[in-house]
Order: C-alpha cells, then sequence, then structure tokens
C-alpha cells in the first residue's frame, strides 16, 4: 500500500509535529501492548471536492467498547477524539484517500504498570493510502489456512481491537508470507474458520453468501456489518451467519475478505485450492462496487454513515 508520512499528528488533544509526537518507553503502552485502537478509512469525492470519514461513530463505539473491556479510564480527552480527529485531518490538508488510527493508550510510567487503568494517552494519525495489494486487488489473492490458531475471548478477546491482540496476527502472516501466500485464514479453538487476523472472512455457496458468526473468535468488524447490510438492502441477498468448516473453504464458489483496510478483496485460491474459477465471482463485484459507491457518497444511501470533513 502507498503510504505518505502526514505532516501532523494528534497527541493527546493536541496537534503536534510528526517529529514531535513521543510517547516515553516505560509506559504499560509500549512494555505490555496496553492500548486499543482503529483503523478508520476516509474516501475522496473528486465531483463533490469532499472528504467523507465512512463509519466513524460506529468505529468510536468499538473503540470505547474495546476500552471498557481493557479496564482503561475514559477521560474528556477520549471524548473529544471525533471532533479531534476532522480538525487533524483538516489541518493536514488530505484531500485523497486515506487512512485515520486512533489510538488510547495507558500513558503511564509506574514501575508497576501493568496493572494501571490510567491516565489514559490519545493518539491519532491520518495519512494517505491506497488499496490493499497493489496489482492484485482486483484479481484476487491467494490464502492459506494457518497452522496457528486465532486467540479465543476467554484468553484476549479478539473481537476488540487491542494493539497485544496482534502478535496473534504476526505469527499468523508471518508464515503465511514465508511459504509464499498473501493471506491466511486462522481457525479458531474449535477448528471453525475464524478469520484473517486483519480482515473477516465471507464465501460464497450456491449463490449464498455465509460469513462465520461474533462468537467465532472474529473481530466485531464495522464492515462486515456494513456488508451483511448492503447484500440486504440493496442486493435482496440474506447472509448466512453460520460456522464454516475448513473443507468448505476447498469447495467454495467464491470467498472474500473484508474491513476497512482490505476493504473487499477476492480471494481466489486457499491452500492451494482454485477458489471457484480463480478469479473476481459475481457477487463479490456486485457486493464490492455497492460498498465504493456507499463509502464515496456516489450514491444517497446511508449519508449518515459518512463524515464530511470539509
Amino acid at each position: 500500500m502507498s503510504e505518505r508520512t502526514p505532516e501532523y499528528l494528534l497527541l493527546n488533544g493536541e496537534i503536534v509535529p510528526f517529529a514531535e509526537a513521543k510517547v516515553h518507553i516505560l509506559t504499560p503502552a509500549f512494555k505490555f501492548g496496553a492500548s486499543v485502537f482503529e483503523g478508520i478509512r476516509a474516501y475522496w469525492n473528486a465531483e463533490e471536492e469532499q472528504l467523507y470519514i465512512f463509519r466513524l461513530d460506529a468505529h468510536t463505539r468499538r473503540l470505547h467498547q474495546s476500552a471498557k473491556i481493557m479496564r482503561m479510564e475514559m477521560s474528556e480527552l477520549v471524548h473529544q477524539l471525533n471532533g479531534k480527529t476532522i480538525e487533524l485531518v483538516r489541518k493536514n490538508d488530505l484531500r485523497e484517500d486515506c487512512h485515520i488510527r486512533q489510538v488510547l493508550f495507558v500513558n503511564s510510567i509506574r514501575r508497576s504498570g501493568l496493572t494501571q487503568t490510567g491516565p489514559v494517552g490519545t493518539f491519532v494519525a491520518g495519512y494517505p493510502r491506497g488499496r490493499p495489494f497493489t496489482g492484485k486487488g482486483d484479481e484476487g489473492i491467494h490464502c492459506c489456512v494457518s497452522s496457528w490458531r486465532r486467540i479465543s475471548d476467554n484468553a484476549i478477546p479478539p473481537r476488540i481491537k487491542c494493539g497485544a491482540n496482534y502478535q496473534n496476527a504476526r505469527l499468523i502472516l508471518l508464515q503465511a508470507e514465508l511459504d509464499g501466500y498473501d493471506g491466511a485464514i486462522v481457525l479458531n479453538e474449535a477448528g471453525k474458520v475464524s478469520e484473517d487476523p486483519r480482515a473477516c472472512f465471507f464465501m460464497v455457496r450456491d449463490g449464498v453468501p455465509i460469513t462465520p458468526p461474533v462468537t467465532s473468535n472474529i473481530l466485531e468488524s464495522v464492515t462486515r456489518a456494513t456488508v451483511i447490510q448492503l447484500f440486504q438492502e440493496v442486493h435482496g441477498v440474506e447472509v448466512q451467519v453460520r460456522d464454516i468448516d475448513r473443507t468448505e473453504l476447498y469447495v467454495a464458489d467464491e470467498a472474500f475478505l473484508c474491513g476497512s483496510g482490505f476493504e473487499i478483496t477476492p480471494i481466489v485460491s486457499v491452500d492451494k485450492h482454485q477458489v471457484g474459477e480463480g478469479v473476481l465471482g459475481p457477487l463479490t463485484e456486485q457486493i464490492r462496487e455497492t460498498y465504493f459507491r456507499v463509502v464515496r457518497g456516489e450514491v444517497p444511501l446511508h449519508p449518515e454513515w459518512r463524515t464530511p470533513v470539509y
């Protein structure tokens, strides 16, 4: 993905130059991964000369839920985050598709930092970011089923975006890359399909889109919920939410990953088994086209999902 360093960042409620955004290395955020975050997309509509942040409120709600589960103290700074995020994007004068990262982190430097719940610092970055898998995003990516297992709700809950969770993701994805794959589908403790650790999973069998339930140790994804709703409202297709066996991946007609970063990314093979015809499938193509028209404000559907920056 193409990224460019922003001129300004937001740290603890203040917009500061990029080089001045610093946090002490003795914070629990650095030592123990005591942070939660959101990855949000914003889309440029050239005709309207407007940048739309997609589903900002839904992402912030999940950020607050993550902080609650992690027992983080909620300060006034946290509740001001959305307004400050818009202010930061304007300050950087971003007028192209971009990625926004909101972070809450435990900012204490006490020796007993492992159990500290506050004070909680805030950090926001916004920067240009292109489509995932440049050159492959339209054709489709190749995935494996990982030999690693997904973290579980009773250990370190994947339904929230906690920084420490992503060590599980690193192990999964480093192995997948070494083995020559673009992504990895990971199974949960019950041996059922969970997700790629960066995005949620959908497959299509006999014309029916199917996705694992939120109880399959997946992130409670904003994009997944959006896709389910758009399938029904725009295409008149009901998504089945159920457990998925590993071998179903090998006989699926279509498959794709979805997430704020991944958007809608088709999968054309799993464990070197071709998915369907080995190309972008018709339902995947339809929902992807709908998704991009909605996020850019090219259709009037769900204006409440788009927060204008300018």
